[in-house]
């Protein structure tokens, strides 16, 4: 067993804090990590349960992005092997009404069509200044977690899962990409995943998680079961 899975054991054994998703919810990403690894796994944000992600994807890049410099901090100084990198996000929560209202007539801002995400400045639901290792990177799986979205003058997650729709539907490799939202009883989370994520892409969904098999534009054969919608 490799020493990093160790320590999580380890980390887990003796530690207080428990993962934020429930024991179902995890199961629900865990199969798929299972069976895809070693694969590219992007995660947004980074908690008390970044360890475990990242023991479930052995051998592969499992990439955490995190919008809080002084956590970020704290879990590599706990966990130097996790791979992980600050970002800014140019939204609040606030505008996501206005934002999910407009994006159809900003140019370079529907991914349906193929936008780019690098260096986008003129759609602000693009996260234009990630790491080149983002952009550089065709992920299996992306899993939304954060950024925070719970007031008004947080960045809310409206530009991590818009992104994320475009990385699936700009993939050139064969397959779909998994994405995983959780938090989808709030208002935003539910409105942006129905409209970038898509409800006929949904294949499955469990508590405060929905999980979703994206086709790309390029490579369109990924056959998907709709789930029902509650």
């Amino acid at each position: 067993m490799a020493s990093t899975q160790l320590e999580t054991i380890l980390h887990y054994a003796t530690s207080h804090s428990v993962p934020e998703q429930s024991k179902a919810e995890i199961k629900l990403s865990y199969d798929v990590l299972r069976e895809r690894a070693p694969c590219n796994f992007l995660v947004f944000g980074l908690g008390h349960d970044s360890q475990m992600w990242h023991a479930f994807n052995p051998g592969g890049k499992t990439l955490f992005l995190e919008e809080d410099l002084k956590w970020l901090g704290k879990v590599l100084h706990d966990a130097p092997f996790i791979n992980g990198k600050y970002i800014k996000y140019r939204t609040q929560l606030k505008e996501a009404d206005q934002l999910l209202k407009s994006y159809k007539f900003v140019p370079d801002c529907d991914p349906a069509k193929g936008v780019p995400l690098k260096e986008n400045d003129k759609c602000k639901l693009a996260l234009n200044m990630l790491p080149n290792e983002v952009y550089d990177t065709e992920w299996d799986v992306i899993m939304i977690d954060a950024p925070k979205g719970y007031f008004m003058d947080a960045p809310g997650r409206m530009a991590a899962i818009y992104s994320a729709a475009v990385m699936a539907r700009n993939r050139k490799s064969s397959g779909g990409t998994h994405v995983y939202l959780h938090d989808v009883d709030r208002k935003t989370e539910k409105k942006y995943a129905e409209e970038f994520l898509c409800k006929k892409y949904l294949v499955k969904g469990e508590g405060r998680l929905w999980h979703f098999l994206i086709p790309s534009v390029v490579n369109s054969t990924v056959a998907v079961k709709p789930y029902a919608f509650d």
